[in-house]
Parts: structure tokens; C-alpha cells; sequence
């Protein structure tokens, strides 16, 4: 089975599975405890909250809660000891933020690193054989917080006493399950645990992302305004790269109003269904693709230096499709289901193939972008040309933005291992928003709808001072005017540039239709100087002429040619 097969049973399978997934409501299900040192641990999950404001009078409005969490030991472990033996093991429960993580375990004297206490451990801190070591925390003795329950007899399972913890600082709070009996081998945990801030349950690395989302969706919605009443303004001026980019502004909107409600029902109800993330990063992963493809097309010229990609569609076509099903993965593994502040070092393999295919994409845009401008360079197309090179430009800066942000994530990251600067660890996911709007705004400045929108898609720009160095007027045997053209040697300046056949076959058929109104451009534009012809007449033969051309280039044959009568 392929890996688009797979992705596709995999989506499925994930939204039509019943109830929500995990949530900041964090849920357990007979989740196995693992040994690490002399103990062994389960992670109850990592958030950054907000301290309660309110009066303590007053009901907590940040707060952890404890709810039926039920640890069960395995048969084995149970037999050993007797149905009336009082206490048969111990299990504790451990909170603590982030800068109390090292009054955990450890040592003080020998450097000996060790979660639970020892014999020798013991007689060099004072600590209790067989729990956890603990020492207060400078701000607040009463912390970290640690709750403990006991296995009764030879019974399978015990519950821990429903509490909830009122959070009085704000941090990044760490919640592990911990036992020190080595009897307690294949220990498991089910329950849940409700992790509150005072604006609502998500998490408080997500949280400014809310308020961002509308921020964003206004913007597009402004954008999308704008856009659309210069459409419909010059609707039948439109060319085919202006109606990808009102899909692109589509989607953007469509994918920021999207995570804000997402955002939004996580916050009040505290559950992250995940059907509705998987159609958000769906959405997500379909918009970067065709933003990156509708990038590629502007730098190969479509619907401005050529009419179609020719053979090049197929490729740009598979390329778009490996990049969609890289970038779905990736955004799978990050968002469905994802509660934590802190996230996991296996989706780096996911991450690996989608920053290759974003490298690939950039080495060819600004390839065959380099071909496009040496092309317009040789037309002397002098209006396109400004184009592109505003857009190359745009394109450059966007570039060195993104690897000195990349930069700049590696060191956030590096230096900050424990996520405490989780406050502002939103901003690194708001950056790349914020880059694509701006460029998407560039892209729309340049190919804004305009009733000369068609005149930039298919004719070049000529001066008049070159006309006679094309074309000379010439008086025939019967005193007709005649017009006998000067041929130009190009090929030199321009088939080095290109050493694709699809693209030489695509300059041979753009040509044949620039050629019949470059000369008729030309012609007109000499009589017109020699006062042979009205302006108005001019412009009115002109559009007349263009309007039959069109027609006509939408009759090609199969094999991509013009029909002889052309």
C-alpha cells in the first residue's frame, strides 16, 4: 500500500472516530508507567498557566484537578503480598514549575542524581527511604506539591482522593506519577486531570494564538474586500494566475477563521475533538501547498510570459502533491490531539521531509525565475520586467527573513529547554502566518486586476524609439506603403537561458502568439507618427486585433499549435 493510500484510510479512520480526543483535560486510559533511574514514572503532562488573580476567597479560576484517577499493578505484583497487609505500595503524585524542577531528586552533597530516596541517600539528607526526594522551593514552602495514595492488601487497583490545586504563580507546571517500590514493575495509570487558566482551558502557549487568529482573519477579510471589487470590476480582464491568487485568499481566510473557532471551542469546553483539527490542518496543509505551487507559476511566467507550463505540469503537479502529504503529516503530528506545551522529539522525523521540500522549492523558483527575467530582459518586455523584478525582490527578502527566523527558533529553542519563556513562544508560530500574508499582499499588489491586465499577459513592451530599428516603411513598385521587417538575431541571448524542452517548446508557441501583434503594434504606431493614422483609429483597430487574437489562442489544436489561418 502507497503512502497517499495510507494517509488517506488514516484521515479517515480519524474523523469518524467517535467522542473527543485529548484536551487540556488531560485524559489517561490504563497509560503504562516506564522506569527511569531507581524509580518508575509516568508524565502527566506540561502547561503553561497563568496565576489566579482573583481573592482566595473566591473560586479558583486557575487551577489542576485531580478526577478518578485509578492506578492498577499488575497480578503478580498484587500476590506477593497478603489480603490484610495495611500499605502495599506507594504511589506519589508530584507538581511542580519549572524553575523548582531541581528541588527534585538529586543530591546535595555527592552529586548522586536519583528521583527516589536511598538507604545512603537517607543518611545524607534526612529524606524518607522509598519516596520521592523533595526539597521546598525558596518562594513557597508548601512546594512542589506532592500527593500520595497507597496500594491496600493484595488489591489490583487503588484511587487517588479527588483534589484540585490552586495555582497562586505563574509558570510552566510539570505533573509526573512516581513510585519507588520496585514491586510496582508494570504499574498503569486511567483518569484525567483538569488544567485551567482564568480566560479558559487552553493551554497558555495557545492562548495568544486565539486572539492572533482574528487578528489574521480580519486582515484576509480586508484583503479578500478588496480583492474581489477590483474582480468584478475588470472581470473580463482577468487572467488565469489572478484566479489562483483569489483561491489562495480563500483559503487563507477560510484556514484563520478556522483555527480561531477551533481555538475557541478548545477554550470553553476544554476538549480538542479530533475530527475538527485534522479538516483545520486539512485546510492548512492544502493552502501552503498551493500558495508554494501558485509561487512557482508566477516565477515560470504563467498567465504573464506564457499562456500555459506545458510539460512542466506534470511535475509542478507532483511536486505539489508529495509537499501536501509531507505537510499533512507533519501538521497531524503537531496539532490533532495535542495538548502539552512542551512537544515531542518524534515529530523531527516528520519535520525533516517537509524543510527538504520546502529547499527544493526554493532552488527552483529562483532558477526558473532567473530564466523568466533574462526572457523579459530579451524581449525587452520594459512593464513585465519592473514586475518581476520587484517580485524577485520581495522574494529575496522573504528568504533571508525565513532563515534568520529559523535561525532565531533554534536558539529560542536551545537555550530554552524546559519551555519557561512559554509566554512568548507563540510568536514563533505567528511569524510564518505573518510571512505569508505579506508576501501574499506583495503578489497581489503586482497582479492587481486592471483593464490592462490581459495586454500584460500576452503582448511585450516596445519603445517607441525601437521601432525602426525592427521594422522599416517602404514604398512598393504600385506606391502602396509596405513593410519590411528587419529580423533580429535573439537566439543566442536567450535558448542558453533555457535548457528544458518543455520550456523551448512553450517559447515557440508564445512567440507565434506575440509575433502577429508585436508587428501590428509596430506598423500601426509608425503611421501613427507619420500622421497616417488617427490615434483613436489606433486604439480602436488595436483592441479589435486583440480581441480576434484572443479568440483565436483559445482554439489551439491537440499538439498545442495555431491553426494555419493564423
Amino acid at each position: 500500500m502507497d503512502l497517499s493510500v495510507r494517509l488517506v484510510a488514516l484521515l479517515v479512520v480519524v474523523v469518524l472516530l467517535p467522542g473527543g480526543g485529548e484536551a487540556s483535560i488531560h485524559t489517561y486510559s490504563r497509560e503504562p508507567f516506564r522506569e527511569v533511574g531507581n524509580a518508575f514514572l509516568l508524565s502527566g503532562g506540561s502547561e503553561g498557566i497563568v496565576a489566579d488573580g482573583a481573592d482566595l476567597a473566591a473560586p479558583a479560576s486557575s487551577f489542576i484537578k485531580f478526577t478518578n484517577v485509578t492506578f492498577w499493578r499488575t497480578p503478580e505484583s498484587a500476590e506477593s503480598h497478603t489480603k490484610m497487609a495495611h500499605s502495599t505500595g506507594l504511589i506519589q503524585a508530584i507538581l511542580f514549575e519549572a524553575a523548582d524542577r531541581d528541588n527534585i531528586g538529586g543530591s546535595a552533597y555527592g552529586g548522586q542524581r536519583s528521583i527516589c530516596c536511598t538507604p545512603d541517600l537517607a543518611k545524607l539528607e534526612g529524606c524518607k527511604q522509598g519516596q520521592v526526594i523533595r526539597r521546598p522551593s525558596s518562594d513557597d514552602p508548601d512546594w512542589p506539591i506532592v500527593l500520595e495514595t497507597h496500594f491496600s492488601g493484595n488489591h489490583l487497583s487503588v484511587k487517588l482522593d479527588d483534589e484540585e490545586v490552586r495555582i497562586t504563580k505563574t509558570g510552566m507546571y510539570n505533573l509526573f506519577f512516581i513510585s519507588c517500590d520496585p514491586k510496582l514493575r508494570g504499574l498503569s495509570m486511567s483518569g484525567k486531570t483538569i488544567w485551567r487558566n482564568p480566560g479558559g482551558y487552553l493551554p497558555g502557549r495557545m492562548a495568544p494564538l486565539m486572539k492572533f487568529y482574528v487578528f489574521m482573519s480580519l486582515a484576509y477579510l480586508l484583503v479578500m474586500v478588496i480583492w474581489s471589487s477590483q474582480y468584478i470590476r475588470f472581470w473580463r480582464d482577468i487572467m488565469p494566475i489572478q484566479n489562483w491568487i483569489t483561491l489562495v485568499i480563500a483559503l487563507d481566510l477560510f484556514e484563520m477563521t478556522l483555527w480561531y473557532f477551533e481555538y475557541l471551542n478548545f477554550n470553553s469546553s476544554g476538549v480538542r475533538p479530533i475530527g475538527i483539527t485534522t479538516w483545520v490542518v486539512t485546510v492548512g496543509a492544502i493552502r501552503k501547498t498551493i500558495s508554494r505551487l501558485l509561487i512557482l507559476s508566477i516565477s515560470m511566467g504563467y498567465g504573464v510570459v506564457r499562456p500555459t507550463l506545458g510539460g512542466l505540469t506534470s511535475k509542478v503537479l507532483l511536486l505539489g502533491l508529495t509537499y501536501f502529504l509531507a505537510s499533512e503529516l507533519l501538521d497531524i503530528a503537531e496539532n490533532v490531539g495535542t495538548i502539552n506545551d512542551i512537544s515531542g522529539k518524534a515529530r523531527l522525523f516528520l519535520v525533516l521531509p517537509d524543510a527538504f521540500l520546502d529547499a527544493f522549492l526554493i532552488l527552483w523558483i529562483f532558477t526558473t525565475l532567473s530564466r523568466t527575467l533574462e526572457k523579459l530582459q530579451a524581449r525587452r518586455s520594459s512593464v513585465k520586467l519592473d514586475i518581476y523584478r520587484k517580485f524577485t525582490n520581495a522574494l529575496a527578502v522573504s528568504v533571508i527573513a525565513s532563515v534568520a527566523w529559523i535561525g532565531y527558533e533554534v536558539y529560542f529553542k536551545a537555550t530554552d529547554p524546559f519551555s519557561e519563556r512559554w509566554q512568548s513562544a507563540w510568536i514563533i508560530t505567528a511569524f510564518w502566518d505573518v510571512l505569508a500574508f505579506v508576501l501574499l499582499l506583495v503578489i497581489c499588489y503586482l497582479w492587481a486586476p486592471s483593464q490592462s491586465s490581459q495586454r500584460y499577459a500576452y503582448s511585450g513592451e516596445v519603445a517607441d524609439d525601437d521601432d525602426e530599428e525592427a521594422q522599416s516603411l517602404t514604398k512598393g513598385t504600385d506606391g502602396n506603403v509596405g513593410m519590411v521587417k528587419i529580423d533580429k538575431d535573439r537566439s543566442g541571448g536567450v535558448s542558453n537561458a533555457f535548457s528544458l524542452e518543455d520550456e523551448a517548446e512553450e517559447d515557440k508557441r508564445e512567440s507565434a502568439l506575440l509575433h502577429p501583434f508585436l508587428v501590428l503594434y509596430k506598423t500601426m504606431a509608425m503611421l501613427q507618427k507619420r500622421k497616417l493614422l488617427q490615434k483613436e483609429e489606433m486604439k480602436d483597430r488595436l483592441q479589435d486585433f486583440c480581441a480576434e487574437l484572443m479568440q483565436e489562442t483559445r482554439i489551439l489544436n491537440q499538439d498545442g499549435n495555431l491553426p494555419e489561418e493564423i
